[in-house]
């Protein structure tokens, strides 16, 4: 256990930033979660809808600090790389 004052204060701040940190990522997680769930429906409108949310919460979670923008490029990359290949085999099954 801390002894100082400070190191005491310093236990306090990590437990606040860990849990706003878990808050943020868990809410990017769910973005991301609900945009791979509408894929299977199949309704274009919706999904854009779903990747644009997805792309909003981990530019908020790079901005914040909480991902690393390499990260969030990756993730974004990936989800954006779903789409485009829903958006071309619907556009060969038409």
């Amino acid at each position: 256990m801390a002894n100082t004052k400070s190191a005491k204060k310093r236990i306090s701040v990590i437990a606040k930033r860990t849990l706003r940190n878990k808050m943020i990522k868990s809410r990017v997680k769910t973005f991301i979660s609900n945009f791979n769930k509408s894929l299977a429906t199949g309704d274009i409108e919706a999904i854009k809808e779903k990747l644009r949310l997805a792309v909003k919460e981990l530019d908020k979670a790079a901005t914040k600090g909480v991902l690393h923008k390499n990260t969030v490029a990756r993730k974004k990359s990936r989800l954006y790389a779903k789409f485009n290949a829903l958006l071309k085999s619907a556009a060969s099954n038409e």
